[in-house]
């Protein structure tokens, strides 16, 4: 295994475990093969630097460590770590550590009367008739009932280091190891020292998210933040311990997030409780959904806080967490259900592994105030696409619109309903910090093998073949500035992730053969598992995956006029090739870029930094095809040089501008028109290129599969109930092609509702009972869905 030295120690960087009887099919993986290093030469890796777009001052004021401080194992405690020594020590050093912990204070005092007495609770009151004039604290206080334990959510000291000592414990008991990054921890220090609060950020995967991040802030002396918990918790003795902790929980009589939101006076009443929390310059931690931006709700209050002028500034940490094994839990915990998995634990061998990265703070208010993430260009979907799509004329330049991640009318001030660039800009930062916590999550070795049987082997492989491919693709990623969370001997990193994946994969191995094969199991929840992995590489080769599927686009066209390639071989006898086939096909790239462009317009949110505008992104895309070698550059050429000016018609003329970006010349312009490219020998660039293909033809595919499936909705229907028929119906068409069930999701049938809401494919209808939905007038017609079908399926290869 791969060490590191962090604080004089060495850390292991993959809790593979070694002394274990093997399988029978492990045993038949070679023994003689090389090392998987987490590093290109002798250094990992540098992620979670903050954007040097947005946040420039802050990239400056905390440029990171020269070198990479390595990692720590949170549950591996020494009596090092104590002040103690001897050997009574060493067998209650976890004990000791947590009662020599740093506990700030935590001041509460009057806390829900400051929150009652605020001027946006009184306003929220007065809007919906419960408050009379002249009425006092006490009768606003039942009025805001059940919303006071809430406010009154406070951290005990007693009770979290007790807690913390417990979750040591237990998770001593699910996971092997837990890293922790230390790279930017000096930085949190000091950002905690100049008094400004810090709200941390991750991308929602389970239960433990929750829990993980205050232990290691805690571990590490930090601040404990106050938890934003959407998990419903029915038992009211869980309830009330959780919130002397710092866990803000949902009102007891709500389910959801969206029940709790459909209460008017929810949303200024947490308002005014971020605002009391910051004051107190304390810490909170945020999860956000990637998929429907739940949870990005609390980010909106601290950015409405922040324009208000109510807070000076915040400090905002993306937090990376990646398991190796995502822990089961249930969104609905009782004390039955807790006993139940407490006793599961028993049972389990700790051979999971996380990952967790703390990236770089930056300030909150210099990304507000910058304008340097902008949002003038945004458009609706339907702008964008739909003049393609029936009048086949060029793409419109702009950005997508999800204003569905902060739905309006929860979204209000005091003076009323923000405008829609206050609210485009809150969603763009969501969708930034959504970014900036996939980019700094590392990629385990479970996600690794998981897109390689999904996007490249589907049909199987052997576990040779498996093992190159483990290597070339731990290669790209590092190439690529991500981190990897494993490390060791390509023997023990593939065991380790086979064995995890076990229960979704079918590993035959004949007697007489020692090379395995490996096989994803034809199964919903198999496919459904591998998928859920499988997305952070997908996160990852995002600019290739859209650029691939931009050549696939235009050699369906090729193949769709009729037009063939020419072939050059070695000799060529009537229709007979032999020799290596070469393509000799000229894409431009213009037109490459438009194809693109159209396909990002498509994207699921948190794949795009909003800052990057679609057009600079595309452009990025087909250049990546070029550094892969999957295109290969050439020039049209000309009699005369592209910046042979005086054997040009007429004379040069000069022009004045403050535009730093206008050119003096149009040499840069008419060379972009001529360039174009060609596709390289197919023995090089076939398997790489389907491979690029596949990561986004699921979400293609649904797409595809939803808009062909509108012909059996009877609409009108109410959303959650289109919603719940769309995915009965994704799961019904891959249950026929039985294939493709990564594409019938209940994340993906949601994520295929909203986009064909914004490209006006289903209008919305607002009634008393909720959102309905309906087929819009445009897409009655059956022959426009089919445009629209036609328009998606050209990006999934064949």
């Amino acid at each position: 295994m791969v060490q590191e030295k962090t604080d004089g120690k060495d850390v292991m960087l993959a809790p593979i475990q070694q002394n274990r009887p093997a399988l029978s099919w492990e045993k038949k993986i070679g023994k003689k093969m090389k090392m998987v290093t987490p590093c290109l030469g002798r250094f990992r890796p540098v992620v979670g630097q903050c954007c040097h777009q947005c946040t420039p001052d802050s990239l400056q004021k905390e440029p990171g460590p020269t070198s990479p401080l390595g990692f720590k194992n949170l549950l591996s405690i020494e009596e090092t770590q104590t002040r103690y020594r001897g050997w009574l020590v060493r067998r209650v050093c976890c004990l000791l550590f947590v009662s020599g912990c740093k506990i700030y204070a935590n001041p509460v005092s009057n806390r829900l009367d400051r929150v009652c007495q605020s001027q946006r609770v009184k306003e929220a009151l007065t809007a919906e008739h419960n408050a009379q004039e002249g009425r006092d604290g006490q009768g606003q206080l039942s009025r805001l009932s059940p919303l006071p334990p809430i406010v009154n959510t406070c951290i005990s000291p007693g009770f979290l280091r007790f807690l913390s000592w417990v979750m040591l414990k237990m998770f001593s008991s699910v996971f092997g190891s837990i890293q922790v990054n230390l790279d930017h921890l000096r930085a949190l220090h000091r950002a905690s020292q100049e008094g400004s609060p810090l709200v941390y950020v991750h991308v929602r995967q389970c239960a433990a998210d929750f829990a993980l991040i205050p232990l290691v802030l805690f571990c590490h002396n930090l601040r404990v933040p106050y938890t934003v918990c959407p998990l419903h918790i029915k038992s009211s003795f869980i309830r009330s311990i959780l919130q002397k902790v710092g866990v803000v929980l949902l009102p007891s009589s709500a389910l959801t997030e969206q029940d709790a939101e459909t209460d008017p006076l929810y949303s200024p009443v947490m308002t005014s409780l971020v605002r009391e929390l910051l004051d107190e310059s304390q810490a909170i931690s945020v999860g956000v959904s990637a998929e429907s931006g739940r949870g990005g709700r609390w980010l909106a209050h601290v950015t409405q806080l922040i324009k208000e002028g109510s807070v000076s500034d915040v400090s905002v940490v993306p937090v990376g967490i990646s398991y190796d094994c995502v822990p089961e839990t249930n969104t609905q915990i009782g004390v039955g259900s807790l006993f139940r998995w407490l006793w599961s634990l028993l049972w389990r061998s700790p051979d999971r592994s996380v990952r967790i990265h703390l990236a770089q703070p930056f300030s909150l208010k210099e990304m507000c105030d910058s304008g340097r993430c902008r949002v003038d260009d945004w458009l609706p979907l339907q702008d964008l696409l739909l003049p393609v799509i029936f009048n086949n004329r060029d793409c419109v330049f702009g950005q997508r619109r999800m204003s569905w991640l902060l739905p309006p009318p929860h979204y209000a001030t005091e003076s009323g309903e923000q405008t829609h660039r206050e609210r485009d800009l809150s969603i763009a930062i969501i969708l930034h910090l959504i970014h900036s916590a996939a980019s700094c999550t590392a990629v385990m070795s479970t996600s690794l093998v998981s897109s390689l049987l999904l996007f490249r082997h589907r049909k199987g492989v052997r576990a040779s073949a498996l093992s190159r491919d483990v290597a070339w693709l731990t290669e790209e990623l590092l190439f690529r500035n991500k981190d990897v969370g494993f490390g060791g001997s390509l023997e023990d990193v593939v065991r380790h992730s086979l064995s995890v994946l076990a229960p979704h994969l079918v590993i035959t191995a004949a007697p007489s053969r020692t090379d395995p094969v490996i096989v994803p199991r034809p199964s919903p929840a198999a496919s459904l598992h591998l998928s859920r992995y499988a997305q952070i590489v997908t996160h990852t080769f995002i600019p290739e995956a859209v650029g691939a599927c931009a050549v696939s686009a235009m050699l369906c066209e090729l193949v769709g006029s009729g037009l063939s390639s020419r072939v050059r071989s070695g000799g060529v006898d009537g229709e007979q090739v032999n020799g290596d086939m070469e393509f000799d096909v000229a894409l431009c790239q213009s037109k490459l870029t438009e194809r693109a462009l159209q396909l990002c317009h498509l994207l699921p949110p948190g794949f795009m930094p909003p800052c990057q505008s679609a057009c600079s992104f595309a452009l990025d895309a087909v250049d990546s095809l070029v550094r892969c070698g999957i295109l290969i550059m050439e020039e049209i050429p000309r009699d005369v040089p592209i910046c042979d000016f005086w054997k040009k018609e007429g004379a040069l003329t000069w022009t004045t501008s403050d535009d730093p970006y206008d050119s003096d010349s149009d040499c840069e312009a008419q060379e972009q028109d001529s360039r174009c490219y060609k596709i390289s020998q197919p023995r090089q660039f076939p398997e790489l290129l389907f491979f690029l293909c596949a990561m986004l033809a699921g979400h293609l595919r649904t797409l595809c599969w939803a808009t062909s499936s509108l012909d059996l909705m009877h609409t009108p229907l109410p959303e959650a109930e289109f919603v719940a028929l769309m995915h009965s119906h994704l799961c019904d068409t891959a249950s026929r092609a039985k294939q493709h069930y990564e594409s019938c999701s209940e994340e993906a049938a949601h994520m295929a509702v909203r986009s064909l809401i914004d490209l006006g494919v289903l209008s919305e209808e607002r009634r008393r009972g909720g959102v309905s939905l309906s087929v819009g007038p445009l897409f009655q017609s059956s022959e426009n869905r089919q445009k629209l079908q036609r328009f998606i399926s050209q990006y999934l290869f064949n």
